[in-house]
Protein backbone atom coordinates (compact mmCIF):
# COMPACT_ATOMS: atom_id res chain seq x y z
CA UNK A 1 0.00 0.00 0.00
CA UNK A 2 1.28 3.45 -0.93
CA UNK A 3 -0.23 6.93 -0.58
CA UNK A 4 -0.33 9.42 -3.45
CA UNK A 5 0.67 12.88 -2.24
CA UNK A 6 -0.32 14.94 -5.30
CA UNK A 7 -3.69 16.33 -4.17
CA UNK A 8 -6.13 16.43 -1.27
CA UNK A 9 -7.47 12.95 -2.05
CA UNK A 10 -4.31 11.19 -0.85
CA UNK A 11 -5.39 7.99 -2.56
CA UNK A 12 -4.20 4.83 -0.80
CA UNK A 13 -3.21 2.43 -3.55
CA UNK A 14 -2.41 -1.25 -3.60
CA UNK A 15 0.23 -2.57 -5.98
CA UNK A 16 -0.99 -2.07 -9.55
CA UNK A 17 -3.94 0.06 -8.48
CA UNK A 18 -4.66 3.40 -10.16
CA UNK A 19 -5.85 6.45 -8.25
CA UNK A 20 -8.99 8.55 -8.65
CA UNK A 21 -7.33 10.64 -11.36
CA UNK A 22 -6.79 7.59 -13.55
CA UNK A 23 -3.17 8.51 -14.18
CA UNK A 24 -1.17 7.70 -11.04
CA UNK A 25 -0.40 4.09 -10.17
CA UNK A 26 1.26 2.13 -7.41
CA UNK A 27 4.23 0.31 -8.94
CA UNK A 28 7.03 -1.29 -6.94
CA UNK A 29 5.56 0.13 -3.75
CA UNK A 30 5.72 3.73 -5.01
CA UNK A 31 3.12 5.98 -6.61
CA UNK A 32 4.26 7.12 -10.04
CA UNK A 33 2.78 8.77 -13.13
CA UNK A 34 1.37 6.08 -15.41
CA UNK A 35 0.77 8.82 -18.00
CA UNK A 36 4.43 9.91 -18.13
CA UNK A 37 5.14 10.89 -21.73
CA UNK A 38 1.75 9.63 -22.92
CA UNK A 39 0.54 12.40 -25.21
CA UNK A 40 -3.09 12.59 -26.35
CA UNK A 41 -3.02 16.10 -27.83
CA UNK A 42 -0.34 18.28 -29.39
CA UNK A 43 -1.02 21.59 -31.15
CA UNK A 44 0.57 24.94 -31.90
CA UNK A 45 -1.83 27.45 -30.35
CA UNK A 46 -2.01 31.23 -30.01
CA UNK A 47 -0.94 31.94 -26.45
CA UNK A 48 -4.18 33.88 -25.96
CA UNK A 49 -6.01 30.54 -26.21
CA UNK A 50 -4.56 29.27 -22.90
CA UNK A 51 -5.92 31.90 -22.03
CA UNK A 52 -3.08 34.34 -21.34
CA UNK A 53 -3.60 37.96 -22.30
CA UNK A 54 -0.70 39.68 -20.54
CA UNK A 55 2.12 37.23 -21.21
CA UNK A 56 3.94 37.34 -24.55
CA UNK A 57 0.85 38.46 -26.52
CA UNK A 58 0.79 37.63 -30.21
CA UNK A 59 3.03 34.59 -29.82
CA UNK A 60 2.35 30.89 -30.33
CA UNK A 61 3.04 28.02 -27.96
CA UNK A 62 3.28 24.26 -28.44
CA UNK A 63 0.46 22.83 -26.31
CA UNK A 64 0.63 19.28 -24.99
CA UNK A 65 -1.84 17.15 -23.06
CA UNK A 66 -1.97 13.65 -21.59
CA UNK A 67 -4.90 11.93 -19.84
CA UNK A 68 -6.58 11.97 -16.44
CA UNK A 69 -7.84 14.56 -13.95
CA UNK A 70 -8.39 14.82 -10.21
CA UNK A 71 -11.67 16.79 -10.51
CA UNK A 72 -15.02 15.72 -11.93
CA UNK A 73 -16.43 18.88 -13.49
CA UNK A 74 -19.72 17.82 -15.13
CA UNK A 75 -19.24 20.40 -17.91
CA UNK A 76 -15.70 19.35 -18.89
CA UNK A 77 -14.95 20.14 -22.54
CA UNK A 78 -12.06 17.64 -22.61
CA UNK A 79 -13.88 14.81 -20.85
CA UNK A 80 -12.72 12.22 -23.38
CA UNK A 81 -9.17 12.51 -22.01
CA UNK A 82 -9.90 13.85 -18.53
CA UNK A 83 -13.17 12.97 -16.88
CA UNK A 84 -14.57 9.74 -18.22
CA UNK A 85 -13.24 6.27 -17.56
CA UNK A 86 -12.65 6.08 -21.29
CA UNK A 87 -9.57 8.21 -20.63
CA UNK A 88 -7.92 5.10 -19.21
CA UNK A 89 -7.60 3.64 -22.70
CA UNK A 90 -4.85 6.15 -23.39
CA UNK A 91 -2.61 4.39 -20.88
CA UNK A 92 -1.59 2.02 -23.66
CA UNK A 93 -2.57 3.80 -26.88
CA UNK A 94 -1.37 7.39 -26.43
CA UNK A 95 1.77 8.35 -28.31
CA UNK A 96 4.91 8.18 -26.20
CA UNK A 97 6.85 11.45 -26.43
CA UNK A 98 9.66 11.69 -23.91
CA UNK A 99 10.81 15.07 -22.54
CA UNK A 100 13.81 15.42 -24.86
CA UNK A 101 11.63 14.78 -27.92
CA UNK A 102 9.03 17.35 -26.86
CA UNK A 103 11.69 19.97 -26.13
CA UNK A 104 13.22 19.30 -29.55
CA UNK A 105 9.80 19.72 -31.18
CA UNK A 106 9.35 23.05 -29.42
CA UNK A 107 12.64 24.26 -30.87
CA UNK A 108 11.68 23.14 -34.37
CA UNK A 109 8.53 25.26 -34.22
CA UNK A 110 10.42 28.44 -33.38
CA UNK A 111 10.30 29.39 -37.05
CA UNK A 112 6.49 29.46 -36.79
CA UNK A 113 6.47 31.82 -33.80
CA UNK A 114 6.62 29.21 -31.05
CA UNK A 115 7.99 30.49 -27.74
CA UNK A 116 7.86 27.28 -25.70
CA UNK A 117 5.58 24.59 -24.29
CA UNK A 118 2.18 24.79 -22.58
CA UNK A 119 1.08 21.85 -20.42
CA UNK A 120 -2.69 21.80 -20.80
CA UNK A 121 -5.87 19.99 -22.03
CA UNK A 122 -6.06 17.48 -19.17
CA UNK A 123 -4.78 18.26 -15.65
CA UNK A 124 -0.99 18.44 -16.05
CA UNK A 125 -0.07 18.18 -12.38
CA UNK A 126 -1.27 14.62 -11.92
CA UNK A 127 1.76 13.91 -14.08
CA UNK A 128 3.95 16.64 -12.62
CA UNK A 129 7.11 14.60 -13.12
CA UNK A 130 6.74 14.89 -16.89
CA UNK A 131 6.03 18.63 -16.60
CA UNK A 132 9.13 19.09 -14.45
CA UNK A 133 11.47 17.05 -16.63
CA UNK A 134 10.27 18.56 -19.90
CA UNK A 135 10.08 22.14 -18.64
CA UNK A 136 13.68 21.95 -17.46
CA UNK A 137 14.86 21.05 -20.98
CA UNK A 138 12.65 23.71 -22.57
CA UNK A 139 14.11 26.33 -20.22
CA UNK A 140 17.64 25.18 -21.07
CA UNK A 141 16.77 25.73 -24.75
CA UNK A 142 15.95 29.37 -23.98
CA UNK A 143 12.20 28.94 -24.31
CA UNK A 144 9.29 29.43 -21.89
CA UNK A 145 6.92 27.08 -20.07
CA UNK A 146 3.22 27.64 -19.40
CA UNK A 147 1.00 25.61 -17.07
CA UNK A 148 -2.80 25.50 -17.44
CA UNK A 149 -4.11 23.88 -14.27
CA UNK A 150 -7.05 23.50 -11.92
CA UNK A 151 -4.67 24.25 -9.05
CA UNK A 152 -5.69 21.13 -7.13
CA UNK A 153 -2.27 20.04 -5.94
CA UNK A 154 -0.16 20.07 -2.81
CA UNK A 155 2.41 22.85 -2.50
CA UNK A 156 5.20 20.29 -2.51
CA UNK A 157 4.13 19.32 -6.03
CA UNK A 158 3.97 22.94 -7.10
CA UNK A 159 7.47 23.53 -5.73
CA UNK A 160 8.79 20.72 -7.96
CA UNK A 161 7.88 22.66 -11.11
CA UNK A 162 8.04 26.33 -10.07
CA UNK A 163 11.74 26.78 -10.94
CA UNK A 164 10.89 26.09 -14.60
CA UNK A 165 7.44 27.67 -15.10
CA UNK A 166 7.14 31.18 -16.56
CA UNK A 167 3.36 31.64 -16.60
CA UNK A 168 0.20 29.92 -15.44
CA UNK A 169 -3.49 30.12 -16.07
CA UNK A 170 -5.24 28.64 -13.05
CA UNK A 171 -8.94 27.84 -12.85
CA UNK A 172 -10.56 29.49 -9.85
CA UNK A 173 -13.86 27.84 -10.67
CA UNK A 174 -15.97 29.55 -8.04
CA UNK A 175 -15.73 30.94 -4.55
CA UNK A 176 -17.84 28.71 -2.33
CA UNK A 177 -16.84 25.44 -0.70
CA UNK A 178 -20.24 23.97 -1.56
CA UNK A 179 -19.70 24.45 -5.31
CA UNK A 180 -16.20 23.04 -5.20
CA UNK A 181 -17.19 20.03 -3.12
CA UNK A 182 -20.63 19.12 -4.43
CA UNK A 183 -20.34 20.05 -8.12
CA UNK A 184 -16.64 19.72 -8.96
CA UNK A 185 -15.44 17.17 -6.43
CA UNK A 186 -12.65 19.51 -5.43
CA UNK A 187 -11.15 21.55 -2.58
CA UNK A 188 -11.33 25.34 -2.81
CA UNK A 189 -8.86 25.95 0.02
CA UNK A 190 -6.20 23.89 -1.78
CA UNK A 191 -6.65 25.93 -4.96
CA UNK A 192 -6.38 29.19 -3.05
CA UNK A 193 -3.14 28.08 -1.38
CA UNK A 194 -1.82 27.01 -4.78
CA UNK A 195 -2.55 30.43 -6.28
CA UNK A 196 -1.02 32.27 -3.33
CA UNK A 197 2.24 30.38 -3.81
CA UNK A 198 2.27 30.58 -7.62
CA UNK A 199 1.94 34.38 -7.80
CA UNK A 200 5.19 34.71 -5.88
CA UNK A 201 7.21 32.99 -8.59
CA UNK A 202 5.65 33.47 -12.04
CA UNK A 203 3.08 35.34 -14.08
CA UNK A 204 -0.43 34.16 -13.13
CA UNK A 205 -3.82 34.69 -14.75
CA UNK A 206 -7.07 33.18 -13.46
CA UNK A 207 -10.16 31.85 -15.22
CA UNK A 208 -13.72 31.44 -13.94
CA UNK A 209 -16.39 29.73 -16.03
CA UNK A 210 -19.81 31.13 -15.10
CA UNK A 211 -22.39 28.36 -14.65
CA UNK A 212 -26.04 29.52 -14.43
CA UNK A 213 -27.43 28.86 -10.98
CA UNK A 214 -24.10 27.75 -9.54
CA UNK A 215 -21.48 30.52 -9.33
CA UNK A 216 -23.14 33.43 -11.11
CA UNK A 217 -24.09 35.89 -8.39
CA UNK A 218 -22.63 39.36 -8.06
CA UNK A 219 -22.03 38.71 -4.37
CA UNK A 220 -19.82 35.71 -5.07
CA UNK A 221 -17.92 37.60 -7.76
CA UNK A 222 -17.28 40.49 -5.35
CA UNK A 223 -15.98 38.13 -2.68
CA UNK A 224 -13.73 36.34 -5.14
CA UNK A 225 -12.30 39.55 -6.60
CA UNK A 226 -11.73 40.97 -3.13
CA UNK A 227 -9.55 37.95 -2.42
CA UNK A 228 -7.77 38.17 -5.77
CA UNK A 229 -7.05 41.86 -5.20
CA UNK A 230 -5.60 40.93 -1.83
CA UNK A 231 -2.88 38.95 -3.58
CA UNK A 232 -1.22 42.31 -4.20
CA UNK A 233 -0.19 42.11 -0.57
CA UNK A 234 1.85 38.97 -1.25
CA UNK A 235 3.72 40.50 -4.19
CA UNK A 236 3.34 44.30 -3.98
CA UNK A 237 2.22 45.85 -7.23
CA UNK A 238 1.13 42.57 -8.81
CA UNK A 239 -2.09 42.73 -10.81
CA UNK A 240 -3.73 39.35 -11.45
CA UNK A 241 -5.80 39.22 -14.67
CA UNK A 242 -9.15 37.44 -14.48
CA UNK A 243 -10.88 35.74 -17.42
CA UNK A 244 -14.64 35.40 -17.02
CA UNK A 245 -15.98 32.83 -19.48
CA UNK A 246 -19.42 31.93 -20.76
CA UNK A 247 -20.75 28.41 -20.19
CA UNK A 248 -22.38 26.30 -22.91
CA UNK A 249 -24.32 23.09 -22.14
CA UNK A 250 -22.12 20.04 -22.58
CA UNK A 251 -21.28 16.58 -21.28
CA UNK A 252 -23.24 15.91 -18.04
CA UNK A 253 -24.54 19.47 -17.64
CA UNK A 254 -27.16 19.91 -20.33
CA UNK A 255 -29.95 20.73 -17.89
CA UNK A 256 -29.56 24.48 -18.34
CA UNK A 257 -28.96 26.97 -21.11
CA UNK A 258 -25.80 28.85 -21.95
CA UNK A 259 -24.85 31.69 -19.67
CA UNK A 260 -26.56 34.91 -20.71
CA UNK A 261 -24.04 37.20 -22.38
CA UNK A 262 -25.37 40.17 -20.42
CA UNK A 263 -24.68 38.25 -17.20
CA UNK A 264 -21.04 37.67 -18.19
CA UNK A 265 -20.58 41.35 -19.03
CA UNK A 266 -22.23 42.44 -15.77
CA UNK A 267 -20.01 40.14 -13.70
CA UNK A 268 -17.01 41.58 -15.54
CA UNK A 269 -18.13 45.06 -14.48
CA UNK A 270 -18.36 43.83 -10.89
CA UNK A 271 -14.87 42.30 -11.13
CA UNK A 272 -13.46 45.61 -12.39
CA UNK A 273 -14.48 47.23 -9.12
CA UNK A 274 -11.41 45.50 -7.64
CA UNK A 275 -9.29 44.28 -10.55
CA UNK A 276 -7.44 46.17 -13.27
CA UNK A 277 -7.46 43.45 -15.94
CA UNK A 278 -10.72 41.59 -16.58
CA UNK A 279 -11.46 39.75 -19.84
CA UNK A 280 -14.60 38.04 -21.10
CA UNK A 281 -14.55 34.83 -23.12
CA UNK A 282 -16.89 32.75 -25.30
CA UNK A 283 -19.19 35.72 -25.82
Amino acid sequence: MAVCEVCFRHCELKEGQTGFCGARICAGGKVTAANYGRVTALALDPIEKKPLRRFMPGSYILSVGSYGCNLRCPFCQNHEISWSRQAMRFADTAELIMPDKLAAAAKRYRSRGNVGVAFTYNEPLIGYEYVRDTAKLVREAGMVNVLVSNGTAELAVLDEILPYIDAMNIDLKGFTDLYYTEVLGGDRAMVMRFIERAVQFCHVELTTLIIPGENDTEEEMREMCKWIAGLRGIVPGTEIPLHISRFFPRFHMTDRGATDVAKVYRLAEVAREKLSYVYTGNC
